[in-house]
């Protein structure tokens, strides 16, 4: 037994927070109030801190970079109070493989660092609870993953015998535990997809009591039609739909305003829809997309030639948008370590270029497979629409362990300790806060037993400092996090204990 002692306990339904104490047996929160002393208990002294349910990260790549399988403690969400991660977003999962393939995830992941011994969702999920993770996780089905393995890079619509397929496909990926479809929209082999194509598959999501949630075609400057399409989707299916990392891209703020005003006027007449959001002024994209749609088109290799052509070259060339010499950092440069974390403005610089060669050299370098932190998001705007109550608060960011072949990723740490401080300065209560990344998320994927702190819930629990005692508004991280009633960070340091349980849809 583990005894939480004189905490404020705020539990996710949004009431004031009280002083109590909780007792946790097994993986169960077993009692909350004034218990007294319990011999057989280890005790965590809680006074001064804040009792929480462990947040919710709705949005995550931690599958994407394969980081579940070369970090499993997945400390740098567990350290900032996440205890329940999920993955398979924008379009892309680790399951359903038909031929073992991880192409879907290559522009973020080194996919020869892992041995793919699993096809089926359900074969997936029993690897990854055979391997122990630190926190909870759960995965959506990528759409561009069973596309890419029925068609390969052919960017066709679906015959009736595929579509066919697809829907036995998704159905099985779904009874065997995925939570929904995800849509990577703006990618090379998904943009095209035809509104009808996502209808009928998201109809089989609601039939399953799932979600759906997508990167939209357009997050600038088609943004308006983007959301549009997304609420028709939301309002047909009544399917709970979430926008992906949806934030201010600088220039289309006007428009990103507006879509906010869209999406709050549809879920007020009912239509099932949120957004998730990080409080950060950069994007983490991989390189290739920053090509024209000219060149965009087909695989890796295939953009690789149009862009190596003096014709293609000054495609790209005219088409790249003017940068500063800090708005792109190298975060990923597979083969050339040494320029990782390196600005655009170094690497230029290094290289005698002005700043559009040297961002067409590096592409050629690494051959598209550089990942970028580019600051093109309007942080004040964005910040703002968090606080809506149709966000969802996300990292989409993987856990690294740190190397020179990685640079460390603000978001995967500090995302929800900065998203806390942000709405406490705009008078948000904490309890107000916590409901929104706990048991909002959870009743949106439908996860039982999660989300809150009562009698009879798994024992997520973070504990937070409070900035009240501390004579501070600063949200530092979790002091203590216990996953499924085991102790995983204590004094705010990883305990390398992996409790984490693989979640599946219900």
């Amino acid at each position: 037994m583990i005894l939480i002692k004189d905490s404020t306990v705020v539990d996710g339904t949004g009431k004031p927070g009280e002083r109590a104490d909780i007792l946790i047996k097994d993986d169960r929160i077993s009692a909350i109030g004034k218990l007294g002393s319990q011999k057989t208990a280890t005790v965590i002294e809680g006074r001064g801190l804040i009792s929480v349910p462990g947040f919710i990260d709705v949005n995550t790549d931690s599958d994407h970079y394969l980081s579940l399988f070369t970090d499993r403690g997945q400390h740098d969400f567990l350290l900032q109070g996440v205890t329940t991660i999920f993955g398979g977003h924008c379009g892309s999962s680790l399951a359903p493989l038909l031929r073992g393939s991880l192409q879907s995830i290559r522009k973020w992941g080194d996919t020869g660092a892992v041995n793919v011994d699993w096809q089926l969702m359900d074969e997936f999920l029993a690897t990854l609870d055979r391997l122990k993770i630190g926190v909870n996780f759960g995965t959506l089905v990528g759409h561009s993953t069973i596309r890419r393995a029925l068609l390969g890079e052919d960017a066709r619509d679906l015959t009736a015998r595929d579509m066919e397929a697809f829907e036995s496909l998704l159905k099985q990926a779904l009874d065997h535990g995925g939570f929904g479809l995800s849509t990577g929209l703006a990618y090379n082999h998904s943009r095209h997809t035809p509104y009808l194509e996502i209808k009928a598959l998201t109809d089989v999501v609601a039939s399953r009591r799932g979600v759906y949630t997508t990167h939209l075609r357009s997050e600038a400057e088609h943004l308006l039609e983007s959301v549009q399409e997304t609420i028709s989707i939301a309002k047909e299916s009544k399917l709970p739909t979430i926008i992906s990392h949806f934030r201010a891209i600088k220039g289309s703020e006007a428009q990103f305003e507006e879509s906010v005003e869209l999406i709050e006027a549809a879920a007020a007449e009912g239509v099932p829809i949120w957004f998730d959001a990080y409080p950060f002024d950069y994007s983490m994209l991989p390189v290739y997309m920053m090509l024209p749609d000219s060149i965009r088109v087909g695989s890796l290799e295939h953009m690789l030639a149009a862009l190596s052509t003096s014709h293609g070259e000054g495609i790209v060339y005219e088409s790249l948008p003017r940068l500063r010499v800090a708005d792109l950092v190298i975060a990923r440069a597979p083969g050339f370590d040494y320029l990782v974390g390196k600005t655009i403005g170094h690497f230029a610089e290094s290289n005698e270029l002005n700043l559009k060669q040297a961002l067409l050299k590096l592409m050629k370098l690494t051959r598209l497979r550089a990942v970028l932190f580019y600051k093109n998001i309007n942080f004040d705007i964005t910040s703002k629409a968090l606080l809506s109550e149709r966000a969802l608060v996300a990292s989409n960011s993987p856990s690294l362990v740190e190397g020179r072949n990685v640079i460390e990723n603000e978001r995967a740490k500090n995302t929800f300790s900065r998203f806390l401080e942000i709405a406490a300065a705009q008078k948000k209560t904490i309890e107000w806060s916590v409901k929104k990344l706990t048991a909002v998320p959870a009743g949106v994927f439908n996860i039982p037993h999660r989300g809150l702190l009562k009698e009879g819930a798994i024992a997520d629990i973070a504990l937070l400092s409070s900035p009240v005692a501390s004579s501070s508004r600063a949200y530092t991280g979790a002091t203590h996090v216990l996953v499924g009633g085991k102790q995983v960070v204590a004094d705010g340091a990883f305990a390398d204990v992996y409790n984490g349980k693989i979640l599946r849809r219900t």
